[in-house]
């Protein structure tokens, strides 16, 4: 489903087009919670991802993406998440949904990057993309997907183990060894994002990461989603990608430190055939750490992590944050969720 939403114009167009819903009344400004505040008990968490001029954002039975086009009006495509994944019960088994969510966020992820980029341009192939990436096996898509994954596993999982072995003969110490591997990882993660942070096109994407962000944290506190109630919210959320990059580095050191320091094959084997199994460890540390962020505690494990966002997002303008907000309340319409998330004082979760 395709709709069209004008930034200036909030109620109904003589055309007939929908436009963005309430922004033509806005509240008074709420403060953000502060860190040791109850926060509603959302039973589903909602989150995305930010795209070329736009957000994703996803439920657990629908997405949106939302996209400012050339002449500034928002392009919304939505769409059930009914394929075989979201459906079957193993799906959402703690520890193998992790694996599965690592490959839905890259598909999904690779699907409305191809929409954005589309609409962004001002082209006239939008539909056309979206209808034949809606299956995820367009040879493009997967394609680009598989080119991904080997790219990310060479350089952050394979490439740091060649770089220990030119100081392997000076460490007797197998969990050293490991330490070391794990820098160099996690030195790898951080100079690729403080490299394409330089780009000016990847900032505007960190700005919609931001409104992303902002937005999620805003219906998480329980008020109304407008322009000027969401941007007062932190552009940091524990349920980041991020912050899931960090915890990945952290459990892969904990993990091969177990295994030792094997011969050069069976490292390289073992770093990329336990990736589902790390990424499964961390979705639920970064799952169990959402829901309890209200605890002091469980903050200051998360803080490294948390910290790391301020280099992948950006304070939005009013325009990325209408977009988010679109995005957001296009999925909380079609899931029936409440707007705005009523507070459950009895529940305390993460933000």
């Amino acid at each position: 489903m395709r709709q069209e939403i004008s930034p200036e114009h909030p109620s109904p167009a003589p055309d007939g087009r929908d436009r963005l819903p309430g922004t033509d009344h806005p509240s008074p400004i709420p403060q953000p919670p502060s860190p040791t505040a109850h926060h509603p008990s959302p039973t589903v968490f909602y989150g995305g991802q930010a795209v070329i001029e736009g957000v994703m954002m996803r439920g657990a039975r629908h997405m949106a993406v939302a996209v400012r086009d050339p002449a500034g009006q928002i392009i919304i495509h939505s769409e059930p998440l009914d394929g075989v994944i979201y459906r079957s019960r193993w799906a959402r088994w703690p520890f193998i949904r992790g694996a599965i969510a690592l490959w839905d966020t890259l598909a999904l992820g690779m699907r409305t990057l191809a929409f954005s980029a589309n609409v962004a341009m001002g082209g006239e192939a939008e539909e056309t993309a979206i209808a034949e990436s809606k299956q995820g096996s367009q040879p493009a898509i997967l394609g680009g997907m598989i080119i991904a994954l080997a790219v990310a596993t060479a350089l952050f999982f394979v490439l740091p183990i060649f770089l220990t072995g030119i100081v392997d003969r000076q460490v007797p110490s197998a969990l050293l060894r490991n330490l070391i591997e794990t820098i160099f990882r996690l030195v790898l993660i951080l100079g690729y994002m403080v490299a394409i942070s330089l780009m000016p096109d990847v900032q505007r994407v960190f700005g919609y990461h931001g409104a992303e962000h902002k937005t999620v944290n805003a219906y998480e506190a329980g008020v109304d989603l407008t322009v000027p109630n969401v941007r007062p919210f932190t552009v940091i959320h524990p349920r980041c990608g991020t912050t899931f990059l960090v915890v990945i580095v952290i459990i892969s050191f904990l993990l091969f430190a177990v295994l030792g320091h094997p011969p050069l094959v069976q490292r390289v084997l073992s770093r990329v055939l336990l990736i589902p199994v790390i990424a499964g460890i961390g979705y639920e540390f970064l799952r169990l750490g959402a829901t309890h962020y209200h605890r002091p505690i469980v903050r200051a494990l998360m803080k490294p992590g948390l910290a790391v966002q301020r280099l992948t997002t950006r304070e939005p303008d009013d325009s990325m944050i209408e977009a988010a907000i679109a995005a957001l309340k296009t999925v909380l319409d079609a899931e029936g969720a409440p707007q705005p998330l009523v507070r459950n004082l009895g529940s305390a979760t993460g933000a």
